[in-house]
């Protein structure tokens, strides 16, 4: 574990440095939350704010996830890739503490923003339901950042990489039920909701701020960051070679 816990130290004080980043990635969660949240009419949700904070937190686990596989593409270009190769803790504990780091952002920038929504109307919960909430934010988040890393080992330049991560964004999040309840969705968008990822993690919170246990999601999501992981090692270990 070493290795791993220096990989990510050395990740959250590079992130940390860079005060301009830190808040610009809070921007556009905060903007959505603020502005759609208290702005859009709750005939269809009773409290739209508290409908709309899973899908929020959820959002914001897949844009730190998706910009942190730019982390390890950044490194490879740079040069600081090779050199970590050199080294000698397991090559897999460079990976692994990259995932950690991208998921471990993901979650402090998801906590400011659940800050933001209690300050602005959202309903507190439990320990026990925040507790749960945060590890279906933390599996979503290890899905996310070993696809994402998985991506970027392959592309070879940032640019690429940019265009990527725009082209599936916001289709993920639009084509999930962050915004709406499938009842009110048209039939063919309701059809992909049930399939996208997102819509796996956003109900699962849901669930959670309900009184339930997404036992379901929870297992679900296990074993794609598993498959997820197995996957992006090997690739790893292949493009390292």
């Amino acid at each position: 574990m070493n290795g791993i816990v220096a990989y990510m130290k050395r990740d959250f004080l590079k992130w940390g440095r860079g005060r301009v980043a830190v808040v610009s990635s809070l921007v556009m969660p905060a903007a959505w939350l603020v502005f759609v949240g208290l702005a859009l009419p709750v005939q269809f949700t009773g409290n739209y704010l508290d409908f709309i904070v899973p899908g929020i937190l959820v959002m914001t686990m897949l844009t730190a996830g998706l910009s942190g596989g730019a982390l390890l593409m950044f490194d490879k270009i740079l040069g600081f890739l090779n050199k970590f190769l050199a080294l000698p803790a397991p090559r897999s504990n460079i990976l692994i503490g990259k995932i950690l780091f991208i998921t471990g952002r993901g979650l402090v920038q998801a906590t400011i923003i659940l800050v933001i929504a209690l300050l602005i109307g959202a309903s507190l919960l439990d320990p026990v339901q925040y507790g749960i909430t945060y590890l279906v934010l933390f599996l979503f988040g290890v899905l996310i950042s070993g696809f994402a890393t998985t991506i970027a080992l392959y592309l070879e330049d940032h640019d690429s990489y940019a265009a990527f991560n725009t082209m599936i964004s916001m289709p993920l999040f639009f084509t999930s039920s962050a915004l709406m309840p499938y009842s009110v969705m048209p039939p063919w968008l309701r059809t992909i909701a049930h399939l996208n990822p997102l819509s796996y993690a956003i109900d699962a919170v849901r669930e959670v701020t309900a009184g339930g246990f997404p036992a379901g999601a929870i297992l679900l999501l296990l074993v794609l960051d598993a498959a997820f992981l197995a996957i992006c090692l090997r690739v790893f270990r292949k493009v390292t070679i």
